[in-house]
């Protein structure tokens, strides 16, 4: 029996329908890598790996009208090799989910893929920081401007294979608050510095540091101790991170009729590898404290 009152939508509740209003992916960091490296092609028929060929140096001798030159340099080459792989990713949407989900959730599925790739492709390129050769800065502690200068000279006045291009450094954010608290120590917090300091107070710490230019990439693992892992190197044309792209990416979709009344198989793919040019020389990996700041 219907009692005495207003009408609203307590009393109402189980005919109001459910609508999702809207859809969205959750973020993942785009990442840096990709932007930063020498992208090179590996062609189609022409096999599985991608070389390159380095000759080694000659060197010019000073010689008299008297001299008679009875001793040749030979030429000596090198080969550096990337082999490119496979990644994918797997997804499986039944005819009855993509029925009966909301139309503004299923339209995001298809983006939730590409991202994954993304994401595992920059992670590939960070992988060639972590395994650099020489280590710069120490574990457990805060990064100075010291450290990332130290790279950076290192990239370009190395005597085995100088580097006159463009340097870079990748860090993680909790990182880069680090060199951020460096540059306002001397001045303070105060909204009326003028100058490079005001700068990183608008913008983030985005200024170059011994003509290093620096990017954020929080797609770099903090570990347990709360270090993390970033790095400097030769970056750009012919730099020190070669990023092979085999098959450009391509989606794949399945039909499984045995599959829960009908579903659709989508598969994500991509073909790529990264290498390390001039190994040693190019690449400075930076570790330090990556505790999240709260001050």
């Amino acid at each position: 029996m219907a009692n005495n009152g207003y009408t609203t939508t307590d009393q109402m509740a189980d005919s109001l329908p459910t609508v999702v209003a809207q859809a969205r992916v959750v973020r993942k960091y785009d990442g840096v890598m990709q932007q930063l490296a020498d992208r090179v092609n590996l062609g189609q028929g022409v096999g599985n790996n991608w070389r390159e060929i380095s000759l080694a140096q000659l060197t010019a001798v000073n010689i008299t009208e008297n001299t008679e030159e009875d001793s040749p340099q030979q030429l000596s080459d090198s080969v550096f090799t990337v082999t490119p792989s496979v990644i994918s990713v797997h997804t499986v949407i039944t005819d009855r989910t993509a029925r009966n989900i909301s139309k503004n959730v299923f339209a995001k599925t298809g983006q939730l893929g590409q991202q994954a790739i993304e994401t595992q492709k920059d992670k590939d390129g960070l992988a060639l920081l972590d395994g650099a050769t020489t280590q710069l800065g120490s574990a457990g502690s805060s990064l100075t401007s010291g450290v990332i200068a130290a790279g950076a000279y290192r990239v370009r006045g190395n005597t085995t294979e100088p580097w006159s291009g463009k340097v870079a450094f990748v860090l993680h954010s909790f990182q880069m608050k680090d060199l951020y608290d460096e540059l306002v120590a001397g001045v303070g917090t105060y909204a009326s510095v003028e100058g490079l300091t005001a700068e990183v107070f608008k913008n983030a710490f985005n200024l170059p540091i011994a003509n290093a230019q620096g990017f954020t990439d929080d797609n770099i693992t903090i570990d347990s101790d709360d270090d993390a892992k970033g790095g400097v190197f030769a970056s750009g044309a012919n730099g020190a991170v070669v990023l092979v792209q085999a098959r450009a990416p391509w989606v794949k979709i399945v039909r499984n009729e045995a599959l829960g009344g009908g579903a659709s198989e989508m598969f994500h793919r991509d073909e790529y590898a990264y290498g390390e040019r001039s190994a040693g020389n190019w690449i400075f990996e930076v570790i330090s404290d990556a505790t999240a700041p709260t001050s």
